[in-house]
């Protein structure tokens, strides 16, 4: 299938590893441009050799202060066709191991940045009367994710705020939708097979294999799986679609609107 996506231009965050950069390679597979968006500048430019002309690299913390108008300003007034705003997720933790503090760093770095950029992206994307937000959050908006507090809370008051800024932008030619990834084969995992782990007297590996049982598919998932997905809700296919948390996750989500 043809996603339409040749020459068009996008932004992805969290470019460097797991979901974003599986998901910037296979927009750059459909012939689209992209900038690429991470804190290492040595993995985006390493990323830069590996893929040529048609990507450009930012190197930046998305949970700085400026960091929007950075990214603004690397767009160069250019039209942007579609956003995907992802970052990784918070510690480890249950309910009575957290600090205030720890819920203050979790609106920050889960929260506040991606309403931050929404503020600023939208009034560009309403005056092209066109443009696509995607939003990585987690299977937890879905379904509680043991031992992950901060995402379960925070990531679901994302999937709010997507839901209402989609109703609200609904006849302006601009979509917003949430992608709920569940057990993926991915860096972010590790940090709950060492938490299962800890908490249980196993180890990591047996923590993964339990993880990969209570999924119904019965093995994890892969990033550039779920890509194919992201990349059809940023095309011009997905028009009719807004407002919506895709759940990618092997059959994980038990209840009927999973």
């Amino acid at each position: 299938m043809d996603l339409q996506l040749k020459d068009r231009f996008f932004i992805v965050t969290g470019a460097g590893s797991g979901f974003g950069r599986a998901i910037a390679e296979r927009l750059l597979e459909e012939n689209a441009h992209v900038l690429a968006i991470a804190r290492s500048k040595d993995v985006l430019e390493d990323f830069q050799k590996k893929v040529g002309a048609n990507l450009e690299t930012l190197a930046l913390d998305v949970f700085e202060e400026q960091s929007a108008d950075k990214i603004v300003a690397a767009c160069k007034k250019r039209k942007i066709d579609g956003i995907l705003v992802n970052a990784g997720g918070p510690p480890a933790k249950t309910v009575m191991e957290t600090t205030l503090n720890d819920w203050d760093e979790a609106y920050r770095t889960i929260f506040r940045w991606k309403v931050a950029l929404t503020q600023k992206f939208v009034p560009l994307l309403l005056s092209q009367k066109y443009g696509r937000m995607v939003f990585i959050e987690s299977v937890s908006v879905k379904q509680p994710v043991e031992n992950l507090v901060l995402s379960n809370s925070l990531r679901a008051a994302v999937t709010g705020f997507v839901k209402t800024l989609s109703q609200e932008m609904a006849a302006e030619g601009l979509t917003f939708n949430v992608l709920s990834p569940g057990y993926h084969d991915t860096a972010s995992m590790k940090r709950l097979f060492v938490k299962k782990a800890a908490l249980e007297g196993i180890t990591e590996k047996v923590a993964r294999q339990q993880f990969e049982t209570s999924i119904p598919i019965k093995r994890m998932g892969k990033a550039d799986e779920m890509a194919v997905l992201a990349c059809w809700l940023l095309s011009p296919l997905s028009g009719f679609v807004t407002g919506q948390s895709f759940s990618h996750d092997g059959g994980l989500v038990r209840g009927l609107f999973g």
